[in-house]
């Protein structure tokens, strides 16, 4: 008996779609009629698989499987298992609401290799760009404890967690790099085209232009004839930056770059904490191994240095210490967070101190986020008058001046 996927439509003239288990493709049509169905598609389950594999890769191409969709699917998942449902059977109810076709390819791969006697985290870990490590580690773990239920309520709320916090920190980012991004091109645009017509007219003077006019014809002259350079050298030191930050060393050194820079680098490091803080409670929560968990935990830090000082921690636990005093003899995460975590290893509660601390950086992020926002909204619209207005001075103080001379 083997697990077929079928498309019909019923008495009501209504498409429908599912899977049952038959002997045969036939003995299943015989079935759905039997039920008022009448089957227009029937296929084995991998088939049917493989088929939505290749309807996904036009859709991959425009919609990635986001955090939240994972999180969607693991939160209706874990209420099925709550209120009694099979496995297999949640599995199955899940697919048949999922819209992502990517998601739902992944999902109903993960049904057909449980429902052949693999344990979900093992088919899960077949779609890594999917359920991430720290997905699949947390599943084994609820699994191997009865729990997973539990777990996946966990990893729903951690996943809808991130998710806020990397929309929070993207909203921070994106209206400095937009307003940079305009006031260049304006600028481009004002020597490039603007200002060369208007000081056209100060070819027929007679007298010496004020030095502050002459430099922004220069300016102007050098954006005009050698636009396609500054082009050239701006692209060039794009991909050059690209290149040098690919390697260790470039990396390694942008990285610790980052962290120190003034304004960006506290958030940074609050993000950092705020993220390493909730994925390490939520693994050892779930019964992840700490030496385990913190190499999950590890690999979600985006900033190498960082990671260098969760691994350090990694190999103090691994010798039988604790993990407050590597990341305190570190310098780069806040006093008050080895504090807490030192406090936590010593009275057992090391979970809920990481969550006290995930809880309170949260906070910090978005008040901090608000005022970089408040700061350097004005910050911008200043340079950009001040920019303006000089160029706008340079171009009228001398027809002021002619205008002194004609009188």
């Amino acid at each position: 008996m083997g697990v077929y996927a079928y498309k019909g439509i019923d008495a009501r003239g209504k498409a429908v779609k599912g899977s049952r288990d038959a002997d045969s493709a036939k003995a299943l049509r015989t079935v759905l009629k039997r039920d008022g169905i009448l089957a227009t598609e029937i296929l084995e389950q991998s088939e049917a698989a493989k088929k939505a594999a290749r309807d996904i890769d036009l859709g991959r191409l425009f919609r990635r499987v986001t955090p939240m969709d994972v999180a969607i699917s693991t939160r209706q998942l874990a209420v099925l298992l709550r209120a009694g449902v099979p496995l297999v059977e949640a599995l199955s109810a899940l697919i048949e609401q999922l819209d992502h076709p990517e998601l739902k390819a992944a999902f109903t791969d993960t049904r057909n290799q449980v429902n052949e006697g693999s344990t979900l985290a093992d088919a899960l870990k077949a779609h890594p760009k999917i359920f991430l490590t720290l997905y699949v580690n947390m599943v084994a773990a609820g699994e191997a404890s009865g729990t997973l239920e539990e777990v996946l309520g966990r990893l729903a709320e951690f996943l809808d967690d991130q998710t806020r916090l990397q929309s929070k920190v993207r909203g921070a980012m994106a209206y400095p790099v937009v307003m940079a991004v305009v006031v260049v091109l304006i600028l481009f645009l004002m020597m490039s085209v603007v200002v060369p017509k208007v000081t056209a007219i100060f070819e027929n003077f007679n007298q010496t232009l004020p030095w502050y006019t002459r430099l922004l014809i220069s300016v102007s002259d050098i954006f005009s004839d050698y636009w396609w350079l500054i082009a050239a050298l701006i692209g060039g030191g794009i991909y050059w930056f690209r290149r040098w930050k690919a390697t260790e060393q470039g990396r390694k050194k942008w990285d610790i770059f980052l962290l120190e820079v003034p304004l960006f680098g506290p958030l940074l490091i609050m993000v950092a904490v705020a993220r390493f803080a909730r994925t390490l409670a939520t693994l050892l929560s779930s019964g992840v191994p700490v030496l385990t968990a913190m190499d999950i935990t590890r690999n979600v830090l985006d900033n190498t240095e960082l990671k260098r000082v969760v691994e350090e921690a990694r190999a103090s636990v691994r010798e039988g210490e604790g993990i407050a005093k590597p990341l305190r003899q570190a310098g780069r995460f806040p006093p008050m967070v080895t504090h807490m975590i030192a406090v936590g290893e010593r009275s057992g509660q090391l979970e809920e101190m990481l969550i006290h601390v995930a809880d309170s950086y949260d906070q910090q992020i978005e008040v901090r986020v608000g005022a970089m926002t408040s700061i350097l909204e004005p910050l911008m619209i200043v340079f950009m008058g001040v920019v303006v207005g000089g160029i706008a001075f340079a171009i009228l103080m001398p027809l002021l001046q002619l205008n002194e001379m004609i009188q």
